[in-house]
Order: C-alpha cells, then structure tokens, then sequence
C-alpha cells in the first residue's frame, strides 16, 4: 500500500472516530471548554455543518447528520484510497 494511501485512510479513520466520539459526547453530561472536547468539536463541526443544513433534526434533538457524514466520509475513504493504490 502507498504512503500516501495509508495516510489518507487513517486521517478518515480518525475523523470517523471523532464523530462517533462527539456522538456519544452528545448523550452524556459534559464541560464543553474542556480542551480535548474543544477539540473534537473543533474538528468535526466544519464536517458536520453541511449535513445540518440538509437534514433536519427529528423529534426531541436526534441528529442524523452524524451518521450521514460517517456514510458518506466512509465512500469517499473508500474511493481515494483505491484511486492512490493505482498510482
């Protein structure tokens, strides 16, 4: 596998991480000026944000966009990845 590939798929496998982490941030009692909750935030919201504004958010606060972005973060890992193996 290339370098390149590699780096590539594991920056995706971290940002999927740290959606699946502000996901579960979201159902439990937490100080958002911590730094490392700052940062998860900091990091996913410019993700996360597009999807907002495409998919409203149902019933008392579930937020699908979450899930949307890890689906489609996961086809576009998938495609670049296999596209760098080519080359």
């Amino acid at each position: 596998m290339s370098t390149l590939a590699v780096y590539v798929n594991v920056a995706f496998e971290i940002l999927i991480w740290l959606i699946i982490g502000r996901c579960f941030l979201s159902l439990v009692p937490h100080n958002p000026r911590q730094p490392i909750i700052r940062f998860i935030y900091d990091v996913t919201e410019p993700v996360l944000a597009p999807f907002r504004r495409f998919i409203p958010t149902m019933g008392p606060g579930i937020d699908f966009s979450p899930l949307m972005a890890i689906l489609v973060l996961g086809l576009l890992q998938t495609v670049l990845v296999k596209m760098l193996l080519r080359f």
